[in-house]
């Protein structure tokens, strides 16, 4: 089976957060089921940077009266197209911002292209090559599916993923008439959303199936407070509506062989994770006694509750726990942290900004990792959190409620918990839940048991790719019947 997957970045190559390691990992994943996946991304400098060796092997014409050219390359053993403009894609800050980290005003017209030429490319234009099915991830490839309904060539099944509802992609109603679509994709049914365009909710109007990253979230984003606007539209196409949760890359994330640890490890010589706890307090100059080392890695933002932990982080270190703080944001939020480590020298450091191996190592050596998010549609530090031994405290809300089993009384004394759930959600309860670890920590059985049932949890893509290969199938076959084939 042939799949085409489309996304606006993909780790190793490009990276802004946990939709790059969902799209860098899947094709992995599905490799062995026989699924054979090409995944096209918009040439970026650091996609051509990374893929030197890119051969052209087409050049599109009258793409939105745009010519693109068309790149193929291999890294990693992943198959790469890469659709290149350099004047909408090579710029020198990031994919979606300016320097000052404003989206760019011409988002729209850069992912449009983009869209029609992936189109393009479902439908032919490269000789030899026609998808079976083509898996577009969140609003930067959505509109991928309505050039492919709007098209006048017969298109292979569509099977969208939202990995966070809340970026949607709307622009103004002016923009309609550049995006070189017929006048009747202007309506409820088409691109129109509340007066303007919306890029997700015509990719979501369009999918033949609807994918979210965790059940929960499949089921949150039906209710007004989760939906983000797209509740009613969610609601209507409810029957093509599913939830996979995601997996990580357990080649990658594996602590047994990390090279980013100081000290490999594995469920059978945890002692060597201590070598990792040192070189976390060394690294950001924390006190190394015997408290709850807890980790936060991050967006420093109100959707991941960073508001909330920076008003109780006196109350984690009355606790007795520390806090150690990847990640970078909204600047009121880091100066928050910045204080914060001011007042509790020792206790509680920050690194502000994303660094890959740090993440591992804390990940390796810290003893939990906080994820007080708000909503969270699957989340992947509390996975790589649970196959590290590093418990997670998470908010009840999507895949962390889905992938993580809370400590409550009864759960422990079963003996099946693998972290703590806040609910509800305060900077109150996030204090009353680090306690409540805290009190796990100081009972060295109870938390070798966490730790344990944790690593034991299967965090990879393994069950999630044979559903994803279920879903392909049932639209391929679907879709054979409609042509008659």
């Amino acid at each position: 089976m042939k799949v085409l997957s489309v996304a606006s970045e993909m780790f190793p190559i490009v990276k802004t957060g946990g939709l790059a390691d969902v799209v860098g990992s899947l094709p992995g994943a599905m490799a062995p089921l026989g699924v054979e996946t090409r995944t096209v991304l918009p040439g970026y400098p650091s996609v051509l940077k990374r893929c030197k060796r890119a051969k052209q092997i087409a050049e599109l014409n009258q793409v939105i009266g745009e010519t693109v050219t068309l790149l193929e390359a291999k890294v990693d053993g992943l198959a790469i197209l890469i659709v290149r403009h350099p004047s909408l894609f090579e710029r020198d800050s990031g994919p979606y911002t300016d320097q000052h980290g404003t989206d760019y005003a011409d988002n729209w017209r850069r992912f449009a292209v983009f869209s029609k030429a992936v189109a393009m490319i479902a439908t032919g234009a490269i000789p030899g090559y026609r998808p079976d099915i083509v898996h577009c991830h969140d609003w930067q490839a959505a509109m991928v599916l309505t050039y492919l309904r709007y098209g006048d060539t017969p298109a292979p099944p569509g099977v969208l993923t939202i990995h966070n509802i809340a970026f949607q992609g709307q622009f103004a109603a002016q923009v309609f008439g550049e995006l070189d679509l017929p006048a009747s994709a202007w309506s409820l049914e088409g691109v129109e959303y509340y007066g303007g365009v919306g890029f997700l909710k015509a990719g979501l109007q369009m999918a033949d199936a609807i994918t979210t990253v965790s059940p929960t979230y499949a089921k949150e984003i039906r209710s007004h407070e989760f939906g983000m606007g797209l509740e009613g539209l969610i609601k209507t196409r409810a029957g093509a509506v599913s939830g996979i949760v995601n997996g990580i890359d357990t080649e990658i994330w594996n602590p047994g062989t990390d090279p980013a640890l100081a000290a490999n490890f594995d469920a059978r010589k945890l002692k060597n994770r201590s070598a990792n706890r040192e070189a976390v307090c060394a690294r950001l100059g924390l006190r190394t006694d015997n408290g709850l080392l807890i980790a936060v890695i991050t967006r420093l933002t109100w959707q991941k509750g960073m508001d909330l932990v920076a008003e109780a982080v006196d109350g984690i270190v009355a606790s007795g726990a520390s806090l150690a703080i990847l990640g970078s944001g909204d600047r009121g939020l880091e100066d928050a942290f910045r204080g914060a480590a001011e007042r509790h020298p020792g206790r509680v450091a920050i690194e502000i900004g994303y660094d890959e191996k740090l993440a591992h190592l804390m990940q390796g050596g810290c003893d939990a990792i906080l994820i007080p998010s708000r909503f969270e549609p699957c989340g992947l530090t509390q996975l790589c959190g649970l196959h590290y031994g590093c418990v997670p405290i998470v908010g009840h809300t999507g895949g962390l409620a889905d992938t993580v089993i809370d400590g409550n009384l009864a759960a422990m004394a079963a003996g099946v918990a693998t972290g703590f759930h806040i609910a509800p959600l305060s900077a109150g309860t996030i204090v009353e839940a680090v306690e409540l670890a805290g009190a796990a920590h100081a009972d060295k059985a109870a938390w070798k048991k966490l730790v344990k049932n944790g690593m034991a949890t299967d965090v990879s893509w393994n069950a999630s790719a044979s559903r994803y290969l279920d879903l392909y199938r049932s639209l391929v076959a679907g879709n054979g019947a409609a042509s008659g084939t």
